[in-house]
């Protein structure tokens, strides 16, 4: 299903393209293997602050010709900042392609960081840290990073401190791409109607000019981890709670496994074993959800649940007890079964998405050196076992392996 072209540039950047026939809409964009822990101390918040600043001009244009040149055309423009990503994409008419691709390569490359829009921007992420402290539910992932990853840049919020975003200038952001910003280390993906041979005419045209720089990742190890229980009281009418560990990094062969298990026990389906445990059967909370998001070279597990202060204990209790199942408990056969086509079918249905595909081959490339095709996911699928899983279960779902961190209302 993923039948794609790609093309390396000598420069070292990668151009992957997927042709969808029966789509008018272009999705397009640069993803950068540069995010959050790539910031020093000093840094914190750059990358994500630099993502904003993207849009505030380069040396041909300012923000309001950035902001309308795809507007007009009924397109999109949008980034996004993980903690190991920086992506700038756009969405819009396949006749206005090259449009796009032209602007992205423009705010990517040639931004010019005016130091008036670097005033106004800081406002502004002020503002978004505000917004994010205001909702409990986003707050307390970013806070459980912190549990879980100490001082380490996988620990720190992509946002950063409003002390660090405070003292940013021009030059910080032109140090940190002089810095990070390798050709090697990027790639523009796009999937469209538009046949390779017109999308790498283009590419000729704006990405085998660009000048190469290579050079080697310095990444921070990840340290050590020591399992933690943290309590805060917050001025909220519920109860929030975050209960996780380190699991397993991108190139490691439980990946594709243990996301399996952690579809089972609260993947997205209402059918997962914590929606039918503690929201169908008890009605304590109203969302309840597991993930599982694996870096280079670890991963991070969690379980989020919000509910009434004095269900807290229960709820906790409830979670504890559907872990010690999958700990105890090998699934059965028919378990398994239908463990093993719900995620297949989830993973096909997420390929439906032209935009998300597009990230997929950007991110895949970046991370694994390769796109997975679906069929070779899927007999990596068919070979999990139920020993498999339990065994999994017991090295990253122990009580002993999890950290809790919770959020309770003043005065409960």
């Amino acid at each position: 299903m993923l039948d794609y072209h790609i093309h390396e540039y000598p420069n070292g950047i990668r151009l992957l393209h997927k042709q969808v026939p029966h789509t008018k809409i272009a999705h397009c964009g640069f993803l950068l293997d540069i995010g959050s822990r790539d910031e020093a101390p000093h840094q914190q918040g750059l990358a994500h602050f630099w993502e904003h600043m993207a849009f505030k001009g380069t040396e041909k244009r300012k923000s309001f010709h950035i902001l309308n040149r795809l507007e007009t055309v009924g397109g999109e423009l949008n980034a996004y900042t993980t903690k190991e990503k920086i992506c700038f994409y756009a969405a819009l008419l396949s006749t206005h392609f090259e449009r796009a691709f032209e602007l992205l390569t423009d705010l990517t490359f040639n931004s010019v960081f005016p130091g008036r829009e670097v005033e106004k921007e800081r406002g502004v992420i002020l503002e978004e840290m505000s917004m994010y402290q205001d909702a409990p539910e986003d707050a307390i992932v970013d806070d459980f990073d912190t549990v879980i990853f100490g001082d380490h840049p996988l620990g720190v919020n992509i946002l950063g401190t409003r002390e660090s975003v405070s003292r940013f200038q021009t030059a910080d952001f032109h140090a940190f791409l002089q810095e990070q910003m390798r050709t090697d280390r990027l790639v523009f993906s796009s999937v469209s109607n538009l046949p390779f041979e017109a999308v790498k005419k283009l590419a000729d045209k704006f990405l085998a000019p660009l000048p190469a720089k290579r050079g080697p990742r310095v990444r921070r190890p990840v340290g050590s981890y020591a399992r933690k229980t943290q309590v805060e009281t917050r001025p909220i009418s519920q109860a929030h709670c975050l209960v996780g560990g380190p699991a397993y990094a991108l190139n490691d062969a439980c990946r594709i496994p243990f996301f399996m298990l952690n579809n089972i026990l609260g993947g997205p389906g209402m059918n997962s074993r914590l929606n039918l445990a503690v929201r169908e059967k008890y009605g304590l909370v109203y969302t309840i959800d597991s993930t599982y998001s694996p870096y280079t070279d670890t991963g991070l597990f969690g379980i989020y649940f919000g509910t009434e202060g004095k269900q807290l204990n229960r709820t906790l209790g409830l979670v504890q007890k559907e872990l010690k199942l999958l700990r105890e408990k090998p699934l059965t056969t028919n378990q398994l079964h239908i463990a093993k086509h719900q995620l297949m079918g989830q993973l096909a249905m997420s390929e439906e998405s032209n935009s998300g595909l597009m990230q997929l081959l950007g991110k895949s490339t970046l991370d694994l050196g390769r796109v997975e095709p679906l069929s070779e996911i899927f007999e990596k699928i068919e070979r999990v076992s139920a020993v498999e899983l339990r065994e999994m279960a017991n090295e990253v779902l122990t009580d002993e392996h999890l950290s809790v961190l919770q959020y309770v209302p003043e005065g409960k």
